[in-house]
């Protein structure tokens, strides 16, 4: 049977950074966190509810940073974001890649993971 949709994509940390991932994750990204199952919080990380899907952060004892995958999120008004991903000393990258009818630009978390911020346009 085929997957039907996607429910989640996950992105790594290191262990006992969850505060950090926190305010970068909800205080510059604006994304709404979401209580972990109980059974699975003794694991560490944090859930996050983006749209109809959720953005899990998982905990990796041998923690390397993700650069090439990436989650891509959609924003509203992505000069915004970047101004404040700037402020928090998370600077934005352009990409040579145009994807046609969208800006995006790519940034990262404090812990090396490429993020790709994306806004419609027109």
């Amino acid at each position: 049977m085929p997957a039907i949709a996607l429910h989640h994509v996950q992105v790594a940390i290191p262990r006992g950074e969850e505060d950090r991932a926190r305010a970068f994750y909800g205080g510059v990204l604006g994304l709404t966190e979401i209580p972990k199952p109980a059974n699975q919080r003794e694991r560490g990380g944090l859930w996050y509810r983006v749209g109809t899907l959720e953005l899990h952060i998982g905990v990796e004892d041998d923690f390397r940073p993700a650069k090439k995958a990436h989650p891509a999120l959609l924003v509203d008004d992505l000069a915004a974001v970047i101004a404040l991903a700037e402020a928090g000393g998370h600077p934005s990258r352009p990409d040579t890649l145009v994807i046609e009818g969208y800006d995006r630009v790519f940034v990262s978390d404090p812990f090396g993971n490429r993020i790709e911020l994306l806004e419609r346009l027109g």
